[in-house]
């Protein structure tokens, strides 16, 4: 069964035959459904939480359907474990701060030179304020995948936390969660994933892969700008908070909000799931009887069959060009997502820019906040790579588009 892309692209008012929008990992196109739970929510019930008042009581009930939502997006078992915040950044930095108290002199943590700063600099900081020692889980070059025998050669029972990404927001490429998270548990040791440039194009699954705490964008996810932390309840209950005094240790996860959330996005993130039962449904009506979590499960399936085409089109396209470097596997084949980094050999990749500009197509170049990547691959020099990040709600001829322009001047 193929996507049907005029229901899927009716969906986003953003999107037009105008342009060709493919910065999609940046941030994606948010779908008619969240914008109008956002709008329901400030015409409706855009009051204070935690009054007695009828308008306050159904400002809580718009809120907690995102939050739950967001469990299903997860699949976390309790709401309990689902932190809403500003986006994955600082929800991560909450987590290190919280996490500050626990960690001892000398123990190790894990972190990865293929993941986005926001899991790298906090935990780098944290290890400097307990005196904890950094240890650097390269990715394979070869591969392209963080190999878990990498992994056994730097683990030890004295190993805190491991951190690494579900999928590089470069290299797209999807890591093997769960073997990681088993070996880390061997070791008495917490692990900790960023899923943001998973979480767009797989159903996240967080107790499928055992992971302890794990986070992403929604605003990547066809939502708001918001973003979403799950830690495991047993872990959360762990860590003090950094709330304020009266909000205490075991009032999760409003612990870990300092200054709360932002209600409007958070009714929004109902919107996604709304989105994905949508799109389910249409295909197949058999799934209006089955639950919310298997209608996502059923929609990031087909996503992934129109990605997969859109990945192979375009791979296929940066194979011909001699002198072209992609970053990350040269083939559509399993766990690859469509997100396409390369560079080409004599050419910044700032200097390609004018080609789509021109041409009304959103693509990108740099790092990508992956700058420890990019530095390691030795192309900063040349202004990073040039990246191609597509959605499902991309279609064959905007890839042939880019590739048209992209044709000029590689």
């Amino acid at each position: 069964m193929s996507l049907d892309m005029d229901f899927v692209r009716k969906q986003f008012p953003g999107l037009s035959d105008a342009e060709v929008l493919m910065d999609n990992a940046g941030g994606s196109q948010i779908c008619r459904q969240s914008i109008d739970r956002i709008t329901d929510y400030l015409v409706r019930c855009n009051v204070q939480h935690g009054a007695s008042y009828d308008r306050s009581k159904q400002s809580v009930a718009a809120a907690d359907a995102g939050v739950e939502a967001a469990r299903v997006l997860l699949n976390a078992k309790e709401k309990c474990e689902v932190t809403l915040g500003p986006n994955t950044t600082s929800l991560f930095l909450y987590l290190s701060l919280a996490m500050t108290s626990q960690v001892k002199k000398g123990q190790d943590i894990i972190v990865t030179n293929s993941d986005h700063e926001a899991n790298v600099g906090c935990w780098k900081k944290l290890a400097a304020r307990t005196g904890a020692t950094v240890k650097e889980w390269k990715v394979n070059t070869t591969t392209w995948k963080h190999e878990i025998a990498d992994l056994k050669a730097l683990i030890s029972d004295n190993t805190y936390l491991v951190t690494v990404t579900s999928c590089s927001n470069i290299i797209g490429e999807v890591n093997d969660i769960a073997a990681y998270a088993k070996l880390a548990h061997e070791h008495g040791a917490l692990i900790c994933t960023d899923a943001v440039a998973f979480a767009p194009h797989r159903a996240m699954d967080v107790q499928a892969t055992g992971v302890d705490f794990h986070a992403s964008s929604l605003y990547k996810v066809f939502g708001p700008h918001i973003g979403v932390l799950y830690g495991k309840k047993s872990r959360m209950l762990e860590l003090p908070g950094i709330n304020h005094h009266f909000i205490t240790d075991e009032m999760i996860p409003g612990k870990f909000q300092p200054g709360g959330f932002c209600h409007e996005l958070a009714a929004g993130c109902a919107g996604i799931l709304d989105y994905l039962s949508a799109v389910a449904v249409h295909h197949d009506a058999a799934y209006e009887q089955k639950t919310p979590r298997e209608r996502v499960e059923f929609a990031f399936e087909l996503f992934t069959r129109q990605e997969d085409v859109l990945c192979e089109k375009f791979l296929a396209f940066l194979r011909g060009k001699p002198g072209v470097r992609i970053i990350g596997g040269a083939e559509c084949a399993a766990g690859r997502v469509p997100t396409i980094s390369f560079a080409k050999e004599g050419l910044r990749s700032s200097e390609a820019m004018a080609a789509t500009d021109s041409r009304s197509i959103g693509i990108r170049y740099g790092h990508f906040y992956a700058w420890q990547l990019i530095h390691d691959l030795g192309l900063l020099e040349s202004d990073g790579i040039i990246r191609v990040s597509m959605a499902h709600y991309n279609t064959e001829a905007e890839v042939d588009r880019v590739i048209a322009a992209l044709d000029e001047v590689l």
